[in-house]
């Protein structure tokens, strides 16, 4: 099994270098992935590298070793805490109680107690992903979780054969208790790769499926069941605006399940409906936002709502035909298009269909692009430039290949011009991030949840998005931004280095004084100085 991560956190790096060497850290089952000196500096860390444990000082500047836990247990409820002080005060400890962390040590440190101390938090890190992994404890498990009447009943529903006017006789009858008022369906796809290492596959899905629940239940009221090898999950919400925290809590959990289970999870988020009925609805578009995992990647959220419009749901085999083409398009696949548009004109003529069917399906396909195009903002008379050509192509095509050969480059075509609108998009994207700081760089609060508040869209979204295209965090964006801005003033002005600090949006001018050296190597006061003997 891989190594459990440690962050340590203390103002002196004396202290951090002792700690490090004092222990033969890997033959316990540990590993040292970063040290921070405060607080400010541990929480921006612990977004890089997700530690399964933090050991910290009590006494630091900028951020006490208490506050960083309490943050830390907010955003990671799952996280190892070990505080080592050297005080040996009472409040310091009830507090330490009270926001759960595993252990209160005080200084000097003994190699003995500390070796033990994590040999018991190994054991109970141990214990958990064990739990998750036990094969008698999942089997019976999931044979009292999932009862078969409400299996078939969500099945049923999200494959269109339970009549509207009869879910509520179903409700009650299979005591389902869905309150809403609004709900959405999340598909958690388990990468088959990663699946097929363990002797019973069918098991891990239940692992994953039981952490969900854990997960999910207490404050979404989710239920969950497993449905062609995917684990589905129907969540409840309050109101609309709950629907990025929701899509974070999923990024979190992909990151978790991936950490505990030794599994790679796309959780897959549906559109937001209103009704029990319009589930299907959501299940379909969290299957779509499922297969863009070949886009933004696997072991994340993706949020069909942020990347594209509501799409309804297919009947009849030239409507899947349809869809599949439509898909590839979206996603880009040109070898993966030939083959769909191909495939589909060839049943037309094995199955013998009509000439007016099959007008009337190339016309339909033609009809879709173009409303395709125009929700995404794509020139579609750039695309069509002559009717006559539509109006050939449907009516008098001189032969199959000619056809065939015209719908790929046309789906070829409306690829490039997607992948091209796509960039633009995120460049815009991004550069309304961009703009936002450089608007709101001196507020103290600003900060990954406001932006996203601002431009209406989940952290982790917006997180991948910014750090792709700048090479930077937005932490890391902001901070450079405000150390720039800095400097101007530095320069330009004969502020004091307080008001400077408040300027660019540091409330504290020791913090303040602490990034700026960390950028540039030495104080303010003294680049200050540096650069006034350089210019004069």
């Amino acid at each position: 099994m891989s190594l459990y991560s440690v962050m340590l956190v203390d103002d002196e790096e004396e202290v951090i270098q002792i700690i490090m060497k004092k222990l033969d850290w890997a033959s316990m089952g540990f590993q040292i992935v970063g040290y921070a000196h405060n607080g400010a500096e541990a929480l921006e860390l612990a977004e890089e590298c997700q530690p399964d444990v933090v050991m910290t000082d009590i006494k630091m500047p900028y951020m006490d070793g208490l506050e960083l836990s309490r943050r830390l247990k907010e955003r990671y409820p799952s996280i190892r805490i070990i505080i080592f002080s050297g005080f040996d005060e009472f409040e310091y400890a009830k507090e330490a109680i009270r926001i759960e962390v595993e252990e209160y040590i005080l200084k000097p440190i003994d190699a003995g107690e500390l070796q033990e101390l994590f040999g018991r938090i190994k054991k109970s890190l141990d214990k958990e992903i064990d739990e998750k992994r036990n094969i008698d404890k999942l089997q019976e498990y999931y044979m009292e979780s999932l009862p078969l009447l409400q299996e078939n009943f969500f099945t049923s529903l999200f494959e269109g054969r339970v009549p509207a006017e009869e879910i509520d006789k179903y409700l009650v009858n299979y005591q389902i208790h869905l309150c809403g008022p609004l709900y959405l369906v999340t598909i958690l796809h388990l990468s088959s790769s990663d699946v097929k290492a363990y002797s019973n596959p069918f098991l891990m899905t239940v692992s994953v499926k039981k952490l969900a629940e854990e997960q999910l239940v207490p404050k979404y009221g989710s239920r969950t069941l497993i449905y062609l090898g995917d684990i589905i999950v129907i969540s409840q919400l309050e109101t609309a605006d709950q629907v990025a925290g929701y899509t974070d809590m999923m990024d979190e959990f992909c990151r978790q399940a991936k950490r505990v289970c030794g599994i790679r999870v796309t959780a897959g988020v549906g559109q937001l409906c209103s009704s029990v009925e319009e589930l299907k609805l959501s299940y379909q578009g969290a299957r779509n936002a499922v297969s863009y995992r070949a886009l933004y990647g696997n072991n994340r959220a993706i949020n069909i709502a942020e990347i594209e419009p509501k799409e309804k749901s297919e009947e009849t085999w030239e409507e899947e035909a349809l869809h599949r083409i439509m898909k590839q398009i979206r996603l880009g696949d040109k070898s993966a298009l030939e083959g769909e548009v191909k495939d589909c004109l060839k049943k037309f003529t094995e199955n013998g269909s009509s000439l007016q069917k099959y007008r009337l399906f190339v016309m339909e396909l033609i009809a879709e692009i173009m409303r395709f195009g125009n929700k995404n903002q794509l020139d579609m008379e750039e695309l069509f430039r002559k009717e006559s050509d539509i109006y050939q192509m449907v009516f008098q095509p001189e032969s199959f290949e000619e056809l065939c050969e015209w719908l790929i480059g046309v789906g070829e075509k409306v690829q490039e011009m997607l992948s091209s609108e796509r960039q633009n998009n995120t460049k815009s994207f991004v550069t309304r991030a961009v703009e936002y700081v450089r608007e709101n760089y001196a507020d103290q609060s600003i900060s990954i949840e406001t932006v996203c508040r601002t431009l209406g869209v989940s952290a982790a979204y917006f997180s991948t998005v910014f750090k792709k295209e700048t090479g930077k965090t937005f932490i890391g964006y902001l901070t450079d931004y405000r150390m720039e801005a800095a400097e101007e003033l530095l320069l330009t002005t004969d502020d004091k280095t307080y008001m400077i600090a408040e300027k660019v949006g540091y409330g504290d001018p020791n913090y303040f004084s602490y990034a700026f050296k960390k950028k540039y190597g030495v104080s303010p006061s003294k680049y200050r100085v540096e650069k006034m003997k350089v210019s004069g």
